[in-house]
């Protein structure tokens, strides 16, 4: 588990480089005057008149679509209350980030002060022609009924606040999957809300649409059980008021089948689980510490099926499953409002996901080995990829379904092409890199841990339980980092240079010189090269002392790359190294290969190269779809270099025909799906879209994937080396802290794979 998230590193996070978590980017050129005469004046005239003739065109001729506020006066703000609107506004804009990396949704944060509900709802309704939809957060009840009731009755747009209804619509997928479970009928069963907020209410209406009885249902406030007897309750409360003579919250689980926690922490004792009937529910979602701590709960009740807020436990109920996805369908049919029908869809397809078989790519994502509908898991995964392509698709429906549409799909299929489409833009693939090396985290050596870039990396390895390092280098200089950067851990640390590691030098040198004295190597030779860090550290995954090793941050690559060769050595039935890149871009994941190694190779090699290639995909969960590309496209040239390209492929096709590979092809055909259905129909790269490019020479995909990081500054991981025998990996010359990081848990999962006696 990841330890705590120091104050440090948050305030960090959210001031460097530069303040805060989104900005806004232009989305057309810009670059002459021309450019600028059409963006502004005289051209922008035209798209306000032909608006002023008629209002609808506004989401023709600007980002109103595809704009959503998330509006709060920052007065129950997470777990810190009413806290007031500027020191709100982190969160905001932390929702907005979700917003954008989850369904490609623009978000302008907006923090209102007043507390007054008339003046909060005008200055709604006076901003709202700017937006396509509405997200009311963090707003305290009983007001925020008021403020969302009266916002839905009075605008044309989607309006919904999260903090009611994004519990309820998870919470409530994830009851229903559960009494499936249970083989139990919901109008029968009897359930305990803990917590009479906008969260319980909206949950409780919602369990209610799904049939649901309000005379089996017992919720409870600060005051105990909700009862019809009491006086001063509010409307909302008043309607899920009981009749039972009950007074707490023990009398109310007997014999209850469900729990719903929105409360407080520890509420729920072992004592009140044993008395809840067979099989029962509890969902304990008070956060960060719920209700009932899942470990206890589980080791009372080995029938129980437990859902918690918390990301560390099964089934969590996270409000990041609903909000981003039920925007996205509604915002894409222009909907006038979210209504129940909506709502109820979302829930319907979030139960029917859960069921279906899990890709790899989310197995690995989290750490499983293989997800299955049950009691562990009866919710998909927030990073799940196939939610864009399921719950935006079943809201826009029901939106059209129940008459609230104005720009009814026509093309379900094109639809959900351009869903999936829209995940391109985020870096998923990291988290689960980072999630598979947590899995089983190896020992890997950091050659230059005496740099303060690579010592933060290790840092952030072991803490975030990615790797275990093994430092190397000056011992004083990573000592006095450490403490610079309060970096504390009980870590080995090893200054190859130094007589305090004489035994174990020795023993590599003896195993260096037994293996190379045949191709010049002395027994002396072999004694120097040992106090050089690199062959050191080559010499300690050799001797299984460590699982991998980093380095090559100060070095340049030749260098570092050669002491690996001649210790390492290749792996079975592989000729030559090679390497890819990780490119993360806005279309999605890239893959690049040969970057680092193969100056001019062979159709041979080409063909070597782009099995490793696919080889190491499948390690990220994903399905190599590869274009091997040139400056021709199928034969359109007869030079030799477009030649080796095209027997290679021919190699591939009748050697490895259940690869996805085709070429020679141009980068932009190889890019544009359409473009490439269109001219070149018979590709098997045909209508699909393309995650790696195999490149010709070391020029070009050297100079590519360098010139996307800079220009796009698309995240890199990379040079992946592929065709060793054991783990090592090599960094870029001054590589960032996390490339580092995403480094290191490349060389992890790579140890975890060569441990199974299996080839990156």
């Amino acid at each position: 588990m990841s330890k705590p998230i120091k104050k440090k590193e948050a305030l960090l996070y959210h001031s460097k480089p530069n303040p805060g978590k989104i900005k806004v980017m232009p989305t057309k050129k810009y670059a002459t005057q021309r450019d600028l005469a059409l963006a502004y004046s005289p051209g922008v005239a035209e798209p306000c008149l032909e608006i002023a003739d008629n209002k609808e065109d506004v989401y023709k001729y600007t980002t109103k679509g595809n704009l959503v506020a998330v509006i709060s006066n920052g007065t129950a703000v997470l777990g810190l209350g009413n806290i007031g609107p500027e020191a709100s506004k982190p969160v905001m804009e932390g929702k907005g980030l979700l917003f954008k990396i989850f369904a490609d949704i623009d978000v302008f944060d907006i923090e209102v002060d007043t507390e007054n509900i008339d003046e909060f709802i005008e200055t709604v309704k006076n901003i709202a022609p700017t937006f396509g939809g509405i997200n009311l957060e963090d707003i305290k009840a009983p007001e925020a009924f008021e403020i969302e009731t009266r916002l839905k009755e009075e605008l044309d747009i989607p309006v919904m606040h999260d903090d009611q209804h994004g519990t309820a619509i998870i919470s409530a997928a994830a009851l229903l999957n559960a009494l499936d479970l249970c083989k139990k009928k919901i109008e029968d069963v009897k359930i305990v809300i803990s917590g009479a907020g906008a969260a319980a209410i909206s949950c409780s209406r919602l369990y209610q649409a799904f049939g649901a009885k309000q005379k089996n249902m017992v919720m409870l406030d600060s005051k105990g059980v909700i009862r019809l007897d009491r006086t001063n309750l509010t409307k909302e409360k008043a309607e899920f008021a009981t009749n039972r003579k009950i007074n707490t919250l023990d009398e109310a689980m007997i014999d209850a089948d469900v729990f719903i926690g929105l409360s407080m922490p520890d509420l729920v004792t072992p004592k009140m689980l044993k008395s809840m009937a067979s099989n029962p529910i509890v969902f304990a979602m008070a956060n960060p510490d719920p209700e009932i701590k899942y470990q206890l709960a589980i080791d009372t009740r080995d029938d129980i099926i437990m859902a918690t807020g918390r990301s560390d436990h099964p089934n969590q109920v996270n409000n990041v499953l609903g909000f981003p996805f039920i925007f996205r369908g509604a915002l894409d049919v222009r909907a006038t409002n979210i209504n129940e029908a909506m709502k109820m869809a979302a829930v319907k397809a979030l139960a029917s996901l859960a069921k279906e078989p899990v890709p790899e790519q989310v197995n690995i994502a989290y750490g499983e080995t293989k997800l299955t509908f049950g009691k562990d898991y009866i919710i998909p995964k927030p990073f799940d990829p196939r939610l864009i392509g399921t719950v935006p698709i079943a809201v826009a429906k029901a939106a059209m379904d129940s008459g609230v549409a104005r720009d009814p799909i026509r093309n379900w299929k094109k639809y959900e092409e351009v869903l999936f489409d829209r995940l391109g833009n985020d870096n998923k693939l990291v988290r689960l890199l980072h999630n598979r090396a947590k899995l089983d985290p190896k020992r890997v050596v950091f050659a230059e841990a005496d740099q303060l870039s690579v010592l933060k990396a290790a840092q952030i390895a072991y803490e975030e339980g990615i790797a275990i390092p093994i430092l190397l280098g000056r011992q004083e200089e990573i000592e006095r980092l450490m403490e610079e950067i309060e970096f504390e851990a009980d870590v080995l640390i090893i200054d190859p240079k130094s007589d305090v590691e004489l035994k174990r030098k020795n023993l590599y040198a003896k195993a260096y010189w037994e293996n190379r004295k045949r191709r010049g190597i002395t027994k002396i030779s072999a004694q120097k090269l040992m106090r050089e860090r690199n062959y050191f550290a080559a010499m300690m995954v050799n001797e299984n002392d460590a699982d991998a090793l980093i380095s090559g941050y100060s070095r340049n690559y030749r260098s570092v790359v050669k002491p690996m060769i001649e210790l390492i050595g290749l792996s079975k039935d592989v000729t030559r190294i090679a390497t890819t890149n990780l490119m993360i871009t806005q279309r999605g994941p890239m893959f690049l290969s040969d970057t680092s190694i193969n100056i001019n190779p062979s159709s041979e090699d080409l063909a070597k190269i782009t099995t490793m290639t696919a080889n190491a995909i499948k390690m990220f969960g994903l399905e190599p779809v590869m274009a091997m590309v040139s400056y021709s496209n199928f034969g359109s040239s007869d030079n030799p270099e477009a030649s080796k390209i095209r027997e290679a492929v021919s190699y591939l096709h009748k050697n490895n025909p259940e690869l996805i590979v085709d070429g020679e092809l141009q980068t932009d055909f190889a890019m544009n799906r359409e473009l490439l259905k269109e001219i070149f129909p018979f590709s098997k790269l045909a209508g699909k879209k393309v995650n790696t490019l195999i490149f010709p020479n070391l020029d070009s995909a050297n100079i590519t994937y360098k010139l996307i990081k800079e220009l796009n500054k698309a995240e890199s991981i990379g040079p992946i080396i592929m065709g060793l025998k054991k783990p090592a990996h090599i960094l870029q010359l001054g590589a960032s802290v996390d490339e580092i990081v995403n480094m290191t848990a490349i060389a992890v999962i790579d140890a975890q794979k060569k441990g199974k006696k299996t080839n990156l």
